[in-house]
């Protein structure tokens, strides 16, 4: 089972290749543009975020977030939204530039969130960045590459099949294997969300205090 597993991974990374390198590199320049964009913005504009960002952080040494059960919705609503979007934006064609944004705007709000922490608190933002943003986007940034790549792969595979004449495979399989795709990528974005919900907040609260 695991040889068939490795069998198909290496398969799709190889006939895909061209397509992570373009996403891969797309997102790490939302990355970099999100970070640039800190230094862009007025003072008035950074101002108002930083009154918000200490907001949060007192209501978070108090105890006055939301409970972790509420969190966890919200936080998988949100992952489960976002590809799930991807995921039908991948069943036509005219959704492959959509796809492409929606990556680097990803790209450009994690860049924003490091890079405004950073600013602002210095080495302590540093940490606080580390504890909200690092550990769940190991797996989140994964998540929405391979999401992307399958959404633009699966696109391109109905354009060549039923518009440019090639020669046909059965879509009924690898509209199956797209589905399955889903569903362990909603699997996995539950796991992220109960760390989100459960144990980010305390780390958070242990470096601000």
């Amino acid at each position: 089972m695991n040889q068939n597993i490795k069998r198909v991974v290496t398969n799709h990374i190889q006939e895909n290749l061209s397509i992570y390198t373009f996403v891969c590199s797309l997102f790490f320049m939302g990355i970099i543009f999100g970070a640039i964009v800190v230094n862009s913005l007025p003072y008035e504009a950074k101002q108002h975020l930083v009154e918000y960002l200490n907001r949060f952080f007192g209501e978070l040494s108090d105890g006055k977030i939301a409970v972790p059960s509420a969190m966890l919705g919200e936080s998988f609503k949100h992952y489960v939204q976002y590809v799930g979007f991807m995921w039908v934006l991948g069943l036509s064609v005219i959704g492959l530039p959509v796809i492409f944004i929606l990556l680097f705007l990803k790209g450009v709000v994690i860049g924003f969130t490091v890079g405004f922490l950073v600013n602002q608190m210095g080495f302590h933002g540093f940490w606080v960045a580390m504890a909200s943003v690092f550990p769940q986007n190991l797996i989140v940034i994964p998540i929405f590459i391979i999401m992307g790549v399958a959404s633009v792969a699966f696109s391109l595979k109905m354009f060549r099949q039923l518009l440019m004449k090639t020669r046909k495979t059965p879509l009924l399989p690898q509209f199956s294997r797209y589905a399955m795709l889903l569903l362990a990528v909603s699997a996995a974005l539950f796991i992220v969300s109960l760390y989100e919900a459960y144990l980010s907040p305390g780390l958070i609260r242990s470096i601000i205090n």
